[in-house]
């Protein structure tokens, strides 16, 4: 894994090229390199995981008229090198990265096809002056660019790009207004407003002043009906068994997260059974006022038991101490899943013993594993209950109850539930997803006009993910749905906190659930083979059921965010009355102050659980102070 920066324009100032790499050196502690000519400056920051010693970036064709850096891995680069070398090219380095430039040398922008793994690149062609990006299917690994003047700049962090001297950071409305719709901003949009995200499955081309987007791959959902369960079986659980085989491809020690629940329990198994030496496994647990929180590390240890793996835990404290101000800085702009917090810890104890790591991340997109995908069809039914009942009486009810006094999300769910479910299945999902209903939103800002704006603008980008014509069949909302959070909540949340985390430490963090091949196959799977008998990931783990214990296969998930609602009432309440106070809100103004102190009294006296919300204004101020205003 790798920092990458680069730059195309008429002058290059090396100094800054340097610096710009340099504050990348998280991401690749081992090694650094440099490229200058008179038209582009590369930078590249290096964790040296395959061709230790010798595959050292940026890395250039036999003529040096092509150059490549590369953040990633490219998990078949055997087999392309062997047919590159069939085809004449000659190899330097037993690097992947080093397959992607003569790929791009014989194929051109199409080598993309060709490549299986997790990456984001540059090539540039001293011939023709231009330089080719790639990122990778799902987005596992991230690529920001920008235009500064008549220069053309990209990165694997924006902190790069806002290093350079006089760089802008006006802030963008309409990605503010994602940011308190969803805890994250969403699409090729970022805080700023004149730095922008690489969509996943996208390349991108700069050439004379040009700039051309280009899609290469997309997530098709087509079932194929009529094939017994056992054939879907058979099929995912080859694949994935071929996905984890080849994400154990390391030259440095390797392990494994293990949270206690089916994805993380079945990567773990398959890693167990295709390594030559016991897997090590992280675990954390939560301390502090945790509640009705589930310790899933029991479970865990469950399993480690089981294949016999190396097993560590960690307990997460309640202390945020300087850790807000470093997950500010890990991603550059505000970022609300609270998840962030274990999964520094996490990372950061795994990387005390390995380099890389596998993770069962994207199990729940893949095979229906959230609440809100068993909301969605419980919908179906609720909508048969006439109107004026659902709104009038069961609404109104469900409204009144006072949240669980030990933070457990049952009620919330319930309130979250019954707000929507009347809607259209593509509004309803909306209203399933988003932080806080539409109308806290807008009384949350100072101007809610100008907020709702934005915030339409918000919803139809949503919408038109959930209403994709790659998903199939019209009435398949199942499916719909998953697509959506594949294209919104699993690039621009769960991958980019993995991402973030991870790299804090210098961590690779793998996950074979992604495998683009599994999830083509994946998606000829009937949507009721996923959540059946609302059962959700009814199919994994019929398949799995040989190799993880009952009890872990039948527990209910937790997730991986931690007590955060008693956390904020009970031990992080100073921290959050000192950064919500009058004086820190009237910094910027873009708040209501009445709506913000109603926030923290009803979530605090258990009325209402606002936890996600008061997270994001946490989030937000420490952001905007370091950003904007020590800036």
């Amino acid at each position: 894994m790798c920092g990458i920066f680069g730059i195309v324009s008429e002058h290059i100032d090396r100094v800054a090229v340097e610096r710009a790499t340099d504050v990348l050196a998280h991401r690749g502690p081992d090694d650094s390199g440099i490229y200058i000519s008179p038209h582009v400056g590369l930078g590249q920051r290096r964790l040296s995981i395959i061709d230790v010693s010798g595959g050292h970036q940026p890395i250039l064709n036999e003529d040096g008229s092509l150059c490549v850096i590369c953040n990633g891995e490219i998990y078949n680069h055997p087999e392309v090198r062997q047919v590159l070398l069939g085809l004449g090219h000659r190899f330097r380095t037993r690097s992947d990265t080093e397959t992607i430039v003569h790929a791009y040398e014989e194929w051109g922008e199409s080598c993309v096809h060709r490549l299986r793994g997790m990456f984001a690149f540059a090539v540039w062609n001293k011939d023709t002056r231009e330089v080719f990006l790639a990122r990778d299917r799902l987005g596992i690994k991230p690529l920001f660019y920008a235009f500064r003047g008549g220069s053309f700049v990209f990165a694997s962090e924006m902190k790069s790009i806002l290093s350079l001297e006089g760089f802008p950071r006006q802030m963008d409305e309409q990605a503010l207004a994602a940011y308190f719709t969803f805890s994250y901003v969403p699409k090729a949009l970022t805080i700023y407003k004149h730095i922008s995200k690489l969509l996943p499955g996208h390349t991108l081309t700069f050439k004379d002043g040009q700039c051309r987007l280009k899609k290469y791959w997309d997530f098709r959902i087509e079932p194929q009906y009529g094939k017994s369960e056992e054939y879907f079986i058979d099929g995912f659980m080859g694949l994935l068994e071929d996905a984890v085989r080849t994400h154990l491809m390391s030259e440095v020690p390797l392990g494994a997260f293990l949270s206690g629940g089916i994805d993380s329990g079945t990567i773990v198994a398959l890693a167990s059974r295709n390594s030559n030496s016991p897997v090590n496994t992280f675990c954390i647990g939560f301390g502090g006022n945790s509640g009705g929180y589930l310790d899933e590390r029991p479970f865990a240890r469950e399993i480690s038991r089981l294949v016999s793996s190396n097993h560590r835990e960690y307990e997460v404290e309640p202390r945020m101490g300087g850790l807000l101000d470093i997950i500010i800085s890990a991603f550059d702009e505000p970022f609300a899943d609270a998840s962030a917090v274990p999964s520094y810890h996490v990372c950061r104890m795994a990387r005390e013993n390995v380099t890389v790591a596998l993770s069962g991340l994207g199990g729940d997109e893949v095979f229906g594993g959230y609440e809100r995908y068993l909301g969605l069809s419980l919908q179906k039914l609720y909508r048969r209950v006439p109107l004026f009942f659902r709104e009038g009486f069961i609404r109104e009810l469900v409204e009144r109850l006072p949240e669980r006094s030990d933070g457990h999300y049952t009620v919330n769910h319930m309130k979250r539930f019954v707000r929507s479910a009347s809607l259209p299945a593509d509004q309803a999902y909306f209203g399933f997803s988003i932080i806080a209903t539409p109308s806290i939103l807008r009384s949350l800002f100072a101007e809610p006009e100008h907020f709702t704006r934005h915030f339409d603008s918000c919803r139809a980008l949503f919408l038109d993910e959930f209403n994709s014509e790659n998903v199939v069949e019209p009435h398949d909302f199942l499916h719909r749905a998953m697509y959506c959070d594949m294209k919104t909540y699993l690039p621009e949340d769960i991958l980019a906190v993995t991402d973030r985390m991870s790299m804090q430490h210098g961590l690779e963090v793998r996950v074979p659930f992604l495998d683009h091949r599994l999830l083509e196959f994946c998606g000829t799977i009937p949507a009721d083979l996923k959540l059946k008998w609302f059962q959700k990931k009814y199919l994994l783990r019929k398949a799995v059921r040989k190799l993880l214990p009952k009890q872990v296969l039948e527990h209910r998930k937790q997730g991986f965010v931690g007590p955060m609602t008693q956390w904020l009432k009970k031990d992080l309440r100073p921290l959050l009355e000192s950064r919500l106070c009058t004086s820190a809100l009237r910094k910027h103004g873009l708040f209501n102050e009445q709506t913000v102190a109603k926030l923290i009294q009803e979530h605090t006296s258990g009325r209402e659980i606002h936890d996600t919300l008061l997270w994001a204004l946490l989030v937000f101020q420490s952001w905007y102070d370091h950003y904007i205003v020590k800036h």
